[in-house]
């Protein structure tokens, strides 16, 4: 029952109007006192034989004294207490739980706004250190697989507290085996009590419950004494029922983030992995169709090889057997001047001089294109180098060499190509080891790509500004120099239009391109850089809008090697 102030009940202006009216009905008069005799309502008299108590919860906390009728006139005050206190004891109960709903309601916006854990447990600590008296104070998550309670937040002194707690273990562990929770306020003189709680001295403990299962607790702890009471622990108790729910649905959040971002991980892995066998299977089509090509540069090198050398070696034979004859007609010349008549005609019809002077020419022309057959032979049989499937000294000179000469046809005028005019300026450079089918392919592919954009600058650009179109004006120039003593440069430049800068940016990737469709597979410049890289190199390219392009190989030279090449 609540402590009421028995001098303000007997003061009222209501209740002195009720009294005045008894006493004129009663035809007496009374005096009121408080507990201590003091006269609060009436005049004290001495001769008066009579006190009688008024009490509340039977308790005496007033006199009333008079004849023997204000005995009832004490029992209605005594009455009149009792309601009293009642009505302020259900006040403060109302008012006791409203404060409990706006704090409910207060704290349910709050975290139900927020999917962070260490948020909401933190908006739920705060809330109770105003509720509940407390030095420090933390919130327990339970790891079901461990058994073990981790504070997922905490305020205060609680240093001890640094390691999991065992369910079961302890004051707090104990306590969360009830579903209710508990107040502790001799935290020492408890049983259950371990070294671990040694920091406070009364603690509260509620469990926080999903579906009745214990998911973690809300611990709230004085290190000085304290005396907890029931309204403390129903506070926390509605925070931890608040807590569980709002802790539950974020870390629920959390898992399902986590796995969308693993799930969404694992499909750029997938299309990542998609990506590259696509790449592995365009690579494994392109280097087939390299190696089918090789070959057959090598089948048809062989092949070209038999029917020269039989021309060849017959040239030789004709072309002594040729002389022979005509030596044998000088002959006859010399010692017949006069021939028959039927033979000077023959000869006057031949033009025996024109015919004897352009024989010659033709064998000499065929034996230099037999010479030339067979040099084509030997670079297309170079060029392929199928023989060599393990790194060896390599002249780079001589792959360049036999890109040109394959690709010469390129060069020369023809419709809508002007020419190209090749410089060459080649350094004092020693073999490199590597693989000179691969080496060849880069080769093959960057003189191809400066073709291709020269031959379009022909076609489409206004190229170049200044005078006529020609093939002085379309240059390639292929350098080679050492550099540093231990690395081989190699640059091939063009004088085209140049590249923009957002394509250098793309130059080398797979199936990347700017031809046609049906042009180029966008795996040449790709192909070359890994080949590169492979012989420990670098492959870039510097290019400005209006300069041309210029592609630099670089690859370590072997020292093993002490011959050079010119």
């Amino acid at each position: 029952m609540t402590p009421i102030n028995f001098r303000k009940l007997v003061t009222q202006k209501e209740f002195l109007a009720i009294l005045n009216h008894l006493e004129r009905e009663m035809g007496t008069t009374i005096c009121i006192e408080d507990i201590k005799g003091t006269a609060l309502i009436g005049i004290k008299n001495d001769a008066s034989v009579s006190r009688y108590p008024v009490l509340l919860l039977e308790e005496v906390i007033g006199w009333v004294v008079g004849d023997q009728k204000a005995a009832s006139i004490a029992t209605l005050i005594s009455y009149l207490a009792q309601q009293q206190s009642e009505k302020k004891s259900l006040t403060k109960e109302l008012l006791e739980k409203y404060q409990e709903i706006d704090l409910f309601q207060d704290l349910s916006t709050q975290v139900t706004a927020s999917l962070d854990v260490q948020e909401i447990a933190r908006l739920v600590i705060e809330e109770a250190r105003t509720c509940i008296p407390s030095s420090c104070g933390a919130i327990l998550w339970l790891d079901d697989k461990t058994g073990w309670l981790k504070i997922l937040w905490e305020y205060g002194e609680l240093s001890s507290w640094s390691e999991p707690l065992k369910l079961g273990q302890g004051i707090i562990g104990t306590i969360l085996r009830s579903p209710k929770g508990e107040i502790v306020n001799n935290v020492f003189a408890d049983s259950r009590f371990v070294e671990m709680e040694a920091q406070v001295s009364s603690l509260i403990c509620v469990p926080l419950l999903s579906k009745k299962q214990l998911t973690g607790a809300i611990v709230m702890c004085n290190q000085t004494p304290t005396t907890y009471s029931t309204k403390d622990w129903k506070l926390l108790s509605i925070l931890a029922l608040q807590a569980a729910g709002a802790i539950e649905k974020a870390l629920l959040y959390e898992q399902s983030c986590s796995a969308a971002q693993v799930a969404q991980e694992q499909a750029q892995q997938l299309q990542l992995t998609l990506f590259e066998l696509q790449q592995t299977q365009r690579k494994l089509i392109q280097s087939e169709k390299m190696s089918s090509l090789g070959n057959l540069v090598a089948e048809v090198a062989h092949d070209m090889n038999n029917p020269i050398n039989y021309v060849s070696g017959n040239l030789s034979h004709i072309q002594e057997s040729t002389q022979e004859i005509l030596d044998l007609l000088q002959l006859y010349q010399h010692h017949y001047p006069r021939p028959v008549p039927e033979i000077q005609t023959v000869i006057e019809n031949l033009d025996l001089e024109f015919l004897i002077e352009d024989l010659s020419k033709m064998l000499s022309s065929m034996i230099v294109g037999v010479g030339r057959m067979r040099q084509l032979a030997l670079t297309l049989r170079n060029f392929s180098r199928l023989d060599q499937a393990e790194m060896k000294p390599v002249d780079i000179h001589e792959g360049i060499e036999s890109t040109l000469l394959i690709l010469q046809g390129r060069f020369k005028p023809r419709e809508k190509n002007l020419g190209i005019q090749i410089i060459k300026e080649y350094g004092h450079i020693p073999l490199v080891e590597g693989y000179a089918n691969q080496l060849n392919q880069v080769f093959m592919n960057l003189i191809a790509n400066a073709i291709d954009a020269l031959e379009e600058s022909m076609i489409s650009c206004p190229w170049p500004p200044m005078g006529a179109k020609t093939p002085e004006n379309y240059q390639i120039r292929i350098a080679t120099e050492i550099v540093n003593s231990n690395c081989l440069k190699i640059q091939i430049s063009d004088n085209g239009p140049g590249i923009p800068e957002d394509i250098q940016e793309r130059l080398f990737e797979p199936f990347f391109t700017t031809k046609p469709i049906g042009k180029g597979t966008g795996l040449g410049l790709s192909i070359s850089h890994q080949i590169i890289e492979k012989h420990g190199g670098l492959l870039r390219c510097i290019s400005q809008i209006g300069m041309g392009t210029t592609f630099i190989i670089e690859i370590p030279v072997m020292h093993n090697y002490d011959f050079f090449t010119d």
